[in-house]
């Protein structure tokens, strides 16, 4: 990569793309019909060098004797009579120190003598010049070598010039001085590159441009001024424009405290075209593989983006293609300056056709080879495919057991039935800590403070066996409880949890003191794979002590009820994001068929339907709809029990109402619940940074009909703010009642993780 001369340090990423391809003009090279190899030094791509030699076809030195016979050139005794002979005086003992010295001293001051009298132009010095003296023989010898006679070459083959400077210099060099800048001659460049600007490419990059038209001095600014010559040369070269020059100039002001303008003067010259492209590589499967995938054609204007870009699909579609071990080699570029041509070469590798086999694995481990194959989309004999490579590896992340984990396919040499090779994938574990310890809170008026904490060892029983304790603790709920999951059990993405459970809430609408026990298979969505179908589905036996109002007996009463369920869900989901949707829909639909033992047996269903859409209004606003309605058929409501009937009101529900506090209420006040329901909410979402608000209407009611009537609609308005984090946005809202009824707040407020839907 070119060195950047200017103030800063290396130039960003931007500049390293644009450079990333060399080419090297051919327009000496023409005339001796030589390849020429392309350099990975951008600055080889504008160097316009003088012819060179073959060194492989070098032409003998006539003056040199030749060996015909593969003898030696001369003979011994010719050798020996040209050796000078040797000074017997060499043979003489060493003169001591001390003459040495003296000697030394003499000749000192001899020098000393003959300077003084050069310096006073004395005759002896100039007899002295007259009779050999070195300077005068160099001043007055021929000139012998043709190279100082040839005319200098021409002013089109130097792409950047020196910067010349009109004005004069002021006197103290360290005055801070102010500039201006201009490009001359880009504009036919501009109405020619496609889908880029070179000026704006520039100022992105430019040192004057950083600089904000101020300098410490002019050598300041003309340190800035070369080394934007040598951008923009490198910028139209990335565009094709290998013969492309650049001059620039620097005006100084006039007087102190007036502006300097710089110039940069651009001849751009022809824009290249590729003349012919060659991708050298041995067959493949099938034959075209290779040309339908790489994105270049005879014709096309030789732009460095686009090589790097057809370069880089190649070198991400052959792997997917059975093409695991695929390597490119260095790009060849030959430029002929008429037409303006490249012949461009792309040297392949493209290892064996190859195929998924087993599974090894090393390291730290969290769980063995055959766990990894389960979690694996592929099976042995498929044709490999990165893709699904990156898949498994994601998959292995998505466990949470790994500090680090890698994936790496490596040959086996094993050849299968359709004549590919079987790869082993090589996975590298490093297992993390398996415990971790979580807490959540929120608010919500009329259901107060609400913590929640967990802990859990998620590979105790390996594979992937989780044990977690979780506990609640709140102004109105109160529980603890423990539960085993099973993560991939038997199956990618298929969860195995059961659990048991004790809970005391004490709600407006019912007490209850609860012991549960659940069982639940489901396949569902995490943040790394948001899967358009989920579903689960289980058994739950509840025991448990309620007291609620009894219509009939006109009095709250507490009842026992043992209740069994078979609940079921699924979920259909095109939305973007799985806990802050921008666009799409959700519909889900749950399904309880349950049976009641309380003073007899009675069986019903609970059932909700829910859907929800996203609407983006170009990028920072967003509009979100939601519609939600259940009903209860089979039983009476006040042969229900209360924590099993439906309710409305809260953050999750109807927002500017407390928690529950929709729909049918007894004498006092409280809500009673119903056999059905029906919401509907909208949002407008503004988003700035990580930050946003929200403006919402909701509306909805419930009903002791086992349908929703659709009437006596209640409606809550509010504002809210949201902070997105990289896990998902804090919510905080506040609503109220449209036409508040007495006894209603003026005002709720809820703080929670998450949309409201």
């Amino acid at each position: 990569m070119p060195v950047y001369h200017g103030e800063g340090a290396s130039r960003p990423l931007k500049y390293a793309l644009i450079c990333a391809m060399a080419v090297v003009p051919a327009a000496a090279l023409a005339q001796q019909d030589m390849p020429v190899a392309a350099e990975p030094n951008p600055a080889a791509s504008r160097a316009h060098a003088a012819p060179q030699t073959d060194v492989n076809s070098q032409t003998p030195d006539p003056a040199e004797p030749e060996a015909s016979d593969g003898g030696p050139i001369i003979s011994d005794e010719e050798f020996e009579d040209v050796l000078p002979e040797l000074d017997p005086a060499m043979n003489a003992p060493l003169e001591s120190m001390e003459a040495f010295t003296a000697r030394q001293d003499a000749l000192d001051v001899e020098t000393k003598q003959q300077a003084e009298a050069t310096e006073a132009g004395s005759p002896e010095s100039l007899a002295a010049a007259q009779d050999g003296d070195a300077v005068e023989e160099l001043a007055d010898a021929p000139i012998t070598d043709p190279a100082i006679a040839e005319p200098l070459p021409a002013l089109a083959d130097f792409q950047v010039e020196p910067v010349t400077i009109e004005g004069e210099t002021p006197d103290n060099a360290n005055v801070e001085i102010k500039y201006s800048f201009r490009i001359d001659g880009l504009e036919p460049v501009e109405d020619v590159v496609d889908d880029v600007s070179i000026e704006s490419t520039f100022a992105d990059l430019s040192a004057l441009e950083d600089g904000d038209g101020k300098a410490a001095n002019a050598a300041q600014v003309q340190a800035r001024l070369t080394s934007d010559q040598e951008l923009l040369v490198t910028i139209l070269e990335s565009e094709g424009y290998y013969d492309a020059s650049v001059n620039g100039g620097l005006a100084l002001p006039d007087q102190t405290g007036g502006k300097a303008t710089a110039t940069l003067n651009v001849s751009p010259g022809t824009r290249y075209t590729f003349g012919s492209i060659k991708l050298d590589a041995p067959p493949v499967v099938p034959d075209d593989l290779l040309s339908s995938n790489f994105a270049l054609n005879v014709g096309e204007p030789i732009v460095a983006t686009r090589v790097l870009a057809a370069e880089a699909q190649l070198s991400v579609t052959m792997p997917q293609e059975g093409y695991p071990f695929f390597s490119l080699g260095q790009r060849d570029i030959l430029l002929d300056p008429v037409p303006a041509t490249g012949a461009y070469t792309l040297p392949i590798t493209p290892g064996p056709r190859s195929s998924f086999g087993g599974f090894s694995t090393t390291g730290d481990l969290a769980f063995d080879a055959e766990h990894v194959g389960l979690l694996a989309r592929f099976d042995r004999g498929d044709l490999y495919d990165s893709r699904m490579t990156d898949d498994l590896r994601q998959a292995l992340v998505a466990t949470g057991l790994f500090n680090t984990v890698t994936v790496e396919p490596k040959r086996t040499g094993e050849i299968a039935p359709d004549g590919t090779e079987y790869v082993e994938l090589e996975v590298v574990q490093n297992a993390g800590p398996p415990r971790t310890i979580a807490g959540g809170a929120g608010y919500g008026t009329g259901q107060g403070f609400r913590v929640d904490a967990s802990w859990q060892h998620r590979n105790l029983f390996r594979p992937e066996g989780a044990l977690i304790a979780s506990a609640v603790a709140g102004t109105q709920e109160q529980g603890a409880g423990l539960t085993f999951r099973r993560s991939n059990a038997g199956k990618r993405d298929r969860t195995a949890e059961l659990s048991i459970n004790a809970l005391r809430s004490s709600f407006d609408a019912f007490d209850a003191l609860t012991a549960r026990i659940a069982g639940r298979i489901s396949y569902d969505s995490t943040p790394i794979w948001q899967k358009p179908l989920t579903y689960s589905y289980g058994f739950e036996i509840v025991a448990s002590s309620e007291e609620g109002y009894n219509v009939p007996l006109g009095a709250r009463e507490r009842q026992q009820y043992l209740i069994g369920a078979l609940p079921g869900q699924v979920t259909f989901d095109q939305s973007d994001d799985l806990l802050n949707p921008t666009k799409g829909y959700r519909i889900s639909a749950r399904l309880s068929p349950e049976v009641a033992l309380n003073d007899g047996t009675r069986i019903y269903a609970r059932t909700l339907l829910e859907g929800s859409a996203y609407y983006p209004l170009g990028d920072s606003f967003v509009l979100a709809g939601r519609l939600r309605a259940g009903s209860i058929p089979g039983i009476d409501r006040d042969d229900l029990a209360p924590s099993r009937r439906y309710y409305a009101g809260g953050g999750g529900s109807v927002r500017g109402f407390g928690f529950q506090q929709l729909g049918p209420k007894d004498p006092s006040g409280r809500p009673i619940g119903g056999r059905s329901l029906n919401e509907a909410a909208i949002e407008g979402r503004y988003r700035f940074g990580n930050f946003g608000i929200v403006a919402f209407v909701d509306a909805g009611q419930v009903y002791d009909s086992v349908l929703p009537k659709g009437d006596d609609l209640r409606y809550g308005v509010g504002i809210g703010g949201r902070f997105y984090s990289n896990f998902g946005p804090f919510r905080f809202d506040i609503a109220t009642p449209i036409n508040r009824q007495p006894n209603e707040s003026i005002v709720s407020v809820y703080v929670s993780i998450g949309q409201a839907f």
